[in-house]
């Protein structure tokens, strides 16, 4: 193919439809070749049957038969390091410029500027949208520049500056998609060549229906119920857009399910304006707690064999669906960094493995939170108590009985440390680090 093109590269924006930089792609004056890298920096030291690996595999898969059924074009997949990709492309394909969506993460900002540098090189523009989120990096602050790292007058300015007709404009990309390049056999390939297997654990469906959005508030923190959207790994690899969900919430007249909406987005800023917090504490006097770090007692918390009934039935659920509730995500995090005194890294990097919904900023945000570490994090102090968690959001024991299933005969473990005395040990560690 000697034709000049643009390309458009896929990452966390696996649709076709109302997908911004692809569709400024397909506006552009050269064909378009779409390609999606499988990052080995990313993927080769994840779990080989890991579930978000198939599921990118089986969305691509299900794009890539759209595109040649319908526009007799296709998307060229890799796996490999994206610079020595890009730079076999360039060889390849006369490439005049290179369209993507934005990426907020410490390890995305390096590699996009490896290829920028690369394009520059050979004076291909590297054009980047952004698609993920209705506003980034430095679009909310304070009036005096400075970001904010409490989420509530976040929240407040976010829906301040927000405007629908401009925010929530829909990109369609349907009628531009002749100026996809005519080729339906581009490089692909199969798990198998990745040395991935198909997971056994599958993405759900989200649910995003009028009446779970109005009811959201009400049902959302009872594990028991389905009243989640299960919307997580959708947003976080671009199964839909964000624009479209805003649009749904703002339908409803609770506004609970647009609040988690911008949770999110605060949670990206964070990350953005202070990279450090991916690995150290927000409140750098944190860093001088002295953890315990137990690896005995790590591996009893995340195998649920606490015997705390909703930490167990929520690290279970974990580890069988890729899923846990948000209410209880709280109570595990709570208990690993505050009972156990295990460091927040070491559960961050274990629901990194595991979590369908993986986000670095949320799960790094969530877990400093839990460990007081973070902004607008809990006081120290404030220490869950398992058990009478249960009697506010399982009084009836439903969801411990679906997950934990042993929980009344006495093949359930004893209660690792006693509720009370690891409180204190807990209360005594904190106050030596912070005075």
């Amino acid at each position: 193919m000697n034709e000049p093109l643009s390309i458009f590269w896929f990452r966390r924006d696996l649709r076709l439809d109302d997908n911004i930089g692809f569709y400024h792609a397909l506006k552009s004056s050269n064909p378009v070749l779409p390609v999606f890298i499988f990052d080995e920096e990313i993927i080769d030291s994840l779990p080989k049957d890991d579930a978000r690996v198939t599921f990118i595999y089986e969305r691509l898969q299900k794009m890539r038969k759209e595109l040649q059924e319908e526009y007799v074009s296709s998307i060229a997949i890799f796996h490999g390091n994206p610079l020595q990709v890009f730079k076999e492309l360039l060889r390849e394909y006369q490439v005049r410029e290179v369209y993507t969506n934005h990426d907020y993460e410490p390890y995305a900002k390096k590699r996009d500027k490896e290829i920028a540098d690369l394009l520059e090189g050979q004076e291909i523009r590297f054009r980047t949208f952004k698609d993920q989120v209705i506003f980034e990096k430095d679009e909310v602050v304070k009036d005096d520049g400075d970001p904010y790292v409490v989420y509530t007058p976040y929240m407040k300015k976010w829906k301040s500056i927000f405007d629908a007709d401009k925010h929530l404009e829909i990109y369609y990309t349907s009628s531009y998609m002749d100026n996809l390049v005519k080729h339906s056999r581009l490089p692909n390939l199969s798990l198998g060549d990745m040395d991935f297997q198909t997971s056994a654990i599958q993405v759900p469906d989200y649910d995003v229906t009028p009446t779970l959005i109005d009811q959201y508030e009400d049902t959302r923190n009872y594990p028991a119920e389905d009243g989640t959207s299960h919307l997580g790994p959708h947003l976080r690899f671009g199964t839909v857009s964000v624009r479209k969900m805003v649009k749904k919430a703002l339908n409803s007249k609770n506004e609970t399910f647009l609040n988690e909406l911008i949770w999110r987005e605060f949670f990206m800023q964070i990350l953005w304006h202070f990279p450090h917090t991916a690995t150290d504490a927000f409140k750098k006097k944190y860093d001088r707690i002295k953890w315990r770090n137990n690896e005995s007692e790590f591996e009893k918390w995340k195998s649920g064999q606490t015997g705390y009934q909703l930490v167990d039935a929520g690290m279970r659920q974990l580890n069988k669906t890729g899923y846990m509730h948000n209410r209880v995500r709280m109570l595990v995090s709570s208990f690993l960094c505050k009972h156990l005194l295990i460091d927040w890294r070491w559960g961050e990097a274990y629901f990194a493995e595991k979590l369908l919904d993986y986000e670095m900023s949320s799960n790094v945000g969530n877990w400093q939170w839990a460990a007081g570490s973070g902004v607008d994090a809990a006081p120290y102090f404030r220490i869950f108590n398992p058990m009478t968690q249960v009697d506010k959001f399982d009084k009836q024991r439903e969801y411990i009985r679906e997950f934990v299933p042993e929980v009344d005969t006495d093949n359930y473990p004893e209660k690792m440390v006693d509720h009370k005395v690891a409180r204190e040990r807990c209360l005594a560690t904190y106050k030596e680090a912070l005075d």
